[in-house]
């Protein structure tokens, strides 16, 4: 199957978008910028996603300009001419007067008079960008350009700097960059500000790539960056998800180049261990931090307690608090928020609602935010009652529900395969006033790919796309994960080339969507070389990226390989996360390795890690396909007393158990109890069922089964009509049996190697040998379309059992 992969399975580079600057235009020379000046501070700062403490409102009595600071750049004439273009009767035709005028009142070969005229334009900027007159400072911009001699002594770096800011906040980045592309043409020295602001600019509207595209095109040119503009890049990468190796680097160059990074930068540099739950490297920033003399703020303890939220260390999360509240910064709604969320993630629910408790006795109200968080955990584990609660407790405290909560609703009817209820939570997003977002399409792609349902997956992105929707790394690494999970491993790499194509690069998620996908095709060479990969630099592997790997030694009947992995997590050199536990449970009863997979069970319960709804269901399976129905029946009544709610697969391991027992009615039973419950039964729900009669000799129920099945809507396939077939042909009924294969046929389904050896291994053990040989030498008219191959493996077959 590897052969077949569309893809390379070791991964390129990330791609890089073309440099955004002509290449054919010589640059010029850069100095080393002065120290910020009076001009610049006036200069809008790049926007950071981290928030900062508020700055004290300066009020009338110590403000001269009255809030206004661009009045301190104008002249007499400029404020003149700035009250005429702000005034409501004010007529475009009069700002060629009006400028010229200003142009007039200095001196033209005074350097002394081109300071104070950029000052004066300046000043116009600003203050017509504060009065939404941003077209109109475009136009003063554009005129002092065109008519001013030594324009380029005018329009300084501070200058360029406040427009490209103005209509990077605005929204028009495409406009700042055309500005500043003209402006290099003609010649124009463009200085570490005016950089810095279209940087910022790209940043603040989600342009990441051009961002970084300029800093290189800067660096190029011998401009160095500030400490703004290291801080503003950092972020960047950190959005991108770049691989903290190249963030490390940038950070590594700063400091370098003698730009010592401030408290906003190690803020920025600990944001960016979220995405990739990098809690090593967070704590040794934040420790390097504290030695160079920065003492942290509430953004460092919220942003830091963050980031052990997300890789699932609430011990570490703790610590964070307890010396957070000793320094005196009281813990906020955000604060306790991703302690919940850590703690729900861990499957510690008790600890997540007595955080909730002392919230509330901190006299801090739970948002929307605390209840979703709780809701999706309690869903996640399987705990539909408690999920519900939390649900009703929300409405009834008069929190309303946001997109994130109605995200969760969708996952939870979808992974239980309720599908008229989720698209009814769809419907109601709208009538409730909000609207679907980026996270809902990837949340119905991810459902329905859950499901095996490829078609919906393909159906759900071309309507995300006409919605107008732009597919970003996240949508394609739901893609990759939905088709994997579909069966369709080229698909998913098909999905992953064209993320490279649309210049996104992978991610940590990326790489654990991949090697998923390779995982369940049982590829474990291929997901190796990908872990080896990561560890060289990409992204540093997390508990989801071991997981995988056990997946793929699991599919790929590497039982040795599956043994030392999980030997490497018990001993500790592997952390042995909550996440790794988990699936060594389940990939050893999947294995069928009971001793292993009881050992995995305790072993959670013996480091305090709570099991979930698949561990649950993975011993649940594993005893029963051993027949051991205590064994079984006592991880049921553990999980009716924990208030986990069974689903179907619970269901349908039970049903295995007892229609291989003595008590195969039983299974008939527990499926009547799933459609009372409302749970629609799948195809293997009903072929257990069915193999239990025909297993012992109740085909008129079996075929009474068989009707139901077809009726419900769920189609039959090869497993429920080999079980007709080597029902009749143990009893001698070669007719019917035949009969039953020329039906699937009929009905679309083809026959597999099974189905034949069934009918040639009951006429031999007959000592039918004769009838055996007729039958294979017939076989086209029963199947016109068996292959020559399969006709001679099964002569071969008749031929070796005689």
């Amino acid at each position: 199957m590897a052969d077949k992969l569309s893809l390379p399975l070791l991964l390129p580079n990330p791609p890089l978008s073309k440099p955004f600057f002509s290449q054919d235009f010589q640059p010029h020379h850069h100095h080393q910028p002065p120290p910020l000046t009076p001009i610049f501070n006036d200069i809008p700062k790049p926007i950071s996603p981290i928030i900062s403490k508020p700055k004290k409102r300066i009020g009338k009595h110590n403000d001269p300009n009255k809030g206004r600071p661009w009045s301190a750049h104008l002249s007499p004439q400029g404020q003149q001419v700035f009250k005429t273009l702000t005034s409501p009767n004010f007529n475009h035709t009069q700002i060629e007067n009006n400028l010229v005028s200003l142009l007039n009142s200095h001196d033209k070969d005074s350097e002394l008079d081109s300071k104070m005229l950029s000052l004066d334009v300046l000043g116009l900027i600003q203050g017509l960008a504060h009065y939404k007159k941003v077209d109109l400072a475009l136009i003063v911009f554009d005129w002092v350009k065109k008519h001013y001699k030594d324009s380029g002594k005018v329009l300084r770096g501070s200058v360029v700097a406040v427009i490209i800011s103005i209509l990077g906040k605005e929204g028009r980045v495409s406009v700042a960059s055309s500005l500043f592309r003209g402006l290099r043409k003609d010649g124009f020295v463009i200085d570490v500000y005016g950089y810095t602001s279209l940087i910022s600019a790209y940043a603040n509207n989600g342009r990441f790539r051009e961002a970084v595209s300029v800093f290189k095109e800067m660096e190029e040119e011998g401009c160095q960056p500030t400490k703004i503009t290291y801080n503003v890049i950092l972020n960047v990468y950190g959005k991108m998800g770049m691989p903290w190796s190249k963030i490390e680097s940038v950070f590594d160059s700063m400091k370098s180049l003698g730009v010592s990074p401030d408290l906003y930068t190690y803020n920025t540099l600990i944001s960016c261990c979220k995405r990739g739950s990098l809690h090593e490297e967070a704590n040794r920033i934040f420790e390097e931090m504290k030695l160079a003399g920065f003492m942290p703020d509430y953004v460092t303890y919220n942003t830091l307690l963050d980031v052990y939220a997300k890789s699932r260390k609430p011990d570490e999360a703790m610590d964070v608090l307890r010396e957070m509240e000793g320094n005196g910064f009281s813990p906020s709604v955000v604060t306790y928020n991703s302690l919940i969320s850590c703690y729900a993630k861990v499957g510690l629910f008790d600890e997540a609602m007595k955080l909730k408790v002392k919230m509330l006795e901190k006299g801090i109200k739970p948002d929307v935010f605390t209840y979703t968080t709780l809701f999706s955990g309690f869903e996640k584990a399987g705990k539909d009652e408690s999920a519900m609660r939390v649900f009703d407790e929300m409405i009834s405290s008069g929190c309303r529900p946001n997109i994130c909560t109605f995200n969760a609703l969708i996952k939870m009817h979808g992974n239980r395969g309720r599908f008229l209820e989720m698209m009814q939570v769809v419907e109601d997003i709208q009538k409730c006033g909000c609207v679907p977002d980026i996270v809902t399409w990837n949340t119905l792609l991810a459902v329905f790919g859950q499901n095996g349902m490829d078609g919906e997956v393909s159906s759900v992105f071309k309507e995300m796309k006409r919605a107008g929707f732009i597919p970003e790394r996240d949508t394609f690494n739901t893609l990759i994960s939905a088709y994997s999970r579909c069966g369709s491993l080229d698909q998913a790499m098909n999905v992953y080339k064209s993320m490279l194509e649309a210049k996104i690069s992978p991610d940590l998620s990326t790489y654990n969507a991949v090697l998923a996908a390779l995982a369940r095709g049982g590829l474990w060479e291929q997901s190796e070389k990908i872990l080896e990969e990561m560890k060289n630099g990409r992204c540093k592997p997390n508990e989801c990226t071991y997981s995988s790997l056990l997946h793929a030694y699991a599919n790929g009947k590497q039982i040795e390989k599956m043994r030392a992995l999980g030997e490497k997590i018990y001993s500790y050199e592997i952390e042995p996360h909550v996440v790794l536990l988990k699936t060594l449970v389940l990939v050893n009863s999947k294995t069928d390795l009971l001793e292993e997979t009881k050992r995995a069970f305790l072993e959670m319960k013996k480091r305090g890690f709570s099991h979930d709804i698949n561990t649950l269901n993975a011993m649940v399976s594993i005893y029963g396909r051993r027949q051991m129905s205590m064994e079984a029946n006592e991880i049921i009544s553990f999980m009716k007393e924990s208030g986990f709610s069974p689903n179907l697969t619970t269901y349908n391991s039970l049903m295995y158990m007892y229609s291989r027992s003595s008590d195969f009615p039983k299974s008939e039973e527990i499926l009547r109890d799933i459609l009372s419950k409302g749970l629609k039964p799948d195809v293997i729900s009903y072929n257990t069922v069915i193999y239990g009669y025909c297993r012992n000799g109740k085909v008129k129920e079996a075929s009474r089964l068989l009707n139901e099945m077809r009726k419900s809507g769920v189609i039959p396939d090869v497993i429920t009509y080999n079980t007709f077939v080597a029902s009749y042909a143990a009893d001698e009924l070669f007719k019917e049996a035949i009969d039953v294969i020329k039906y699937m046929i009929k009905q679309g389904c083809k026959p597999n190697e099974s189905t034949y050896n069934s009918i040639v291994d009951w006429y031999c053990k007959f000592h039918h040998r004769d009838d055996a040989v007729f039958f294979v030498n017939n076989l086209r008219e029963v199947d016109p379309r068996v292959s020559k191959d399969e006709i001679s493996r099964l002569s071969a077959r008749v031929a070796e059992t005689s």
